[in-house]
């Protein structure tokens, strides 16, 4: 029995392909234009001719060395992460103590404090411990403020892993570690991918942190760097949309790969 196509899905598809679609192509084809010919033509019209010196000039302006300092915070903050929130997820699963449940509680009370209320104090303590206008006191706040998420994250997806999994090692002779090497990290892998997009999200588009806590040009990174673009005599739209292809690239890869397990790990399933 052939069924009659949705004619209104299908026109309501094609309106959402056209509001998704237009923010892009109006970005993408501006990088491949020059100043003076976007100005002329408008966002809509499509290049005669494609150039890469937007792409190029970014590069070649410091845009390179903001990009660099953002892949080191970024891959610095999913580091510590993966570090101690996974041990930290498994010991709160595991325990039965009170002091657990209490330390976990208190842990993400982090979840309700924003960073914007406790800045000034956090200006205070970088520059006391010399970290001001230093990555690293960048990369500090960036995963303690991730933290209080990614532990929500794979408590709730360790909680999926059946006991008799771990009554079973545990009847083997096995240890806390090798139980947690063995079969909480491989059963946890699709929150841990979450863990790993999320900290990278929130470090690789962070704003706050190195806006308060960083002066130089060699301590930029690419949220900072968008300014750069911008003068008491305009902004080089061209200029700055390719800066903003290129900072978007790896995240969107990153998510691209991982998206699956992001959202398995998001609805609590991926220790099934």
């Amino acid at each position: 029995m052939r069924t009659r196509p949705n004619v209104l899905a299908g026109f309501g598809s094609l309106v959402w392909l056209f509001l998704v679609g237009l923010p892009l192509y109006v970005m993408l084809i501006a990088t491949f234009q020059s100043r003076a010919d976007y100005a002329a033509n408008g966002p809509l019209a499509f290049p005669e001719r494609f150039i890469l010196d937007n792409y190029v000039h970014d590069l070649s302006e410091g845009f390179g060395q903001y990009f660099l300092n953002t892949v080191i915070v970024t891959v610095s903050v999913v580091g510590i992460v993966l570090l101690l929130v996974p041990p930290l997820s498994y010991a709160i699963v595991r325990s039965r103590g009170r002091t657990t449940t209490a330390v976990f509680r208190l842990f993400l009370l982090g979840l309700a404090i924003p960073s914007q209320a406790v800045i000034v104090p956090m200006f205070y303590v970088i520059s006391q411990a010399g970290l001001y206008d230093n990555l690293i006191g960048v990369i500090l706040p960036t995963a303690a403020f991730a933290m209080p998420v990614c532990a929500l994250i794979l408590t709730g997806v360790m909680r999926d892993i059946t006991p008799d999994l771990y009554e079973a090692m545990a009847m083997d002779g096995a240890s806390s570690r090798r139980i947690f090497l063995q079969l909480v990290v491989p059963l946890s892998r699709s929150g841990l991918s979450t863990v790993v997009v999320f900290s990278a999200l929130q470090a690789w588009n962070g704003f706050l942190f190195p806006l308060v806590l960083t002066q130089s040009a060699e301590t930029k990174v690419i949220t900072m760097g968008l300014y750069d673009f911008q003068t008491e005599h305009g902004v080089d739209i061209p200029g700055l949309l390719a800066a903003v292809v290129l900072s978007m690239l790896p995240i969107l890869l990153v998510y691209l790969f991982a998206r699956r397990a992001l959202v398995q790990g998001l609805m609590g399933v991926g220790g099934k």
